[in-house]
């Protein structure tokens, strides 16, 4: 994001939101343009909610937002994620675009909704209402836990472990991993190919 006076109407509006709703807040933004996608956090209000601070990296929506057509994708509101400590947060993804509509950044903001849930919970218990099962998906810290998550994600999508997988098998997980924008992590290649057993010529050749 080049736009000066948008980059600090947005940081405006992230205190302003952050201090209205209170220390549950968490409101950040990703820069999409900055070279090193392991960093795009370049504003963070409300960090302890998720353990993240500025300088931070990416979770698996921005990275989607880095492979797919921007035309396609549209703002994420209400929908729940989960911290690594397991608190539940009502989060809402907002992407900010450039003027040939390309995106170059997110406004995110999430709040800690967890013990609203737990009260929901005793409530429902006291009354009889049956109680949902919930399973959001889980924001990281940093950016080897996405990679660490997306490689689970790819294991369990085929079904079986590695050393049971046969060659269409491993291409498959690592065609989701490069959908997912795994492989725009500094040096995940590397990770991926030991965690497959190959080579990272092998590597390179599933990808094709």
């Amino acid at each position: 994001m080049e736009n000066s006076l948008t980059l600090d109407l947005l940081k405006r509006m992230a205190k302003g939101i952050a201090m209205q709703f209170g220390s549950q807040c968490e409101v950040l933004i990703h820069d999409l343009t900055v070279p090193d996608k392991a960093s795009t956090i370049i504003a963070i209000e409300n960090g302890h909610v998720s353990h993240r601070q500025l300088g931070g990296g990416p979770s698996r929506i921005v990275l989607e937002a880095l492979q797919e057509d921007p035309a396609k994708l549209e703002d994420r509101l209400g929908y729940l994620s989960k911290t690594h400590d397991g608190r539940i947060l009502r989060s809402s993804t907002i992407y900010i675009r450039d003027e040939a509509n390309r995106i170059t950044g997110i406004f995110s903001i999430n709040y800690d909704i967890t013990q609203l849930l737990m009260a929901e919970t005793a409530l429902k218990t006291l009354t009889g209402q049956p109680i949902e099962a919930r399973e959001p998906a889980t924001i990281p810290q940093n950016v080897q836990d996405l990679l660490d998550e997306l490689i689970s994600q790819s294991v369990a999508l085929v079904g079986k472990p590695v050393p049971l997988m046969t060659k269409e098998d491993k291409i498959r997980a690592i065609q989701f991993l490069n959908q997912t924008g795994a492989f725009l992590i500094t040096k995940s290649s590397d990770k991926i190919a030991k965690h497959f057993g190959i080579s990272k010529f092998t590597l390179y050749s599933y990808l094709q």
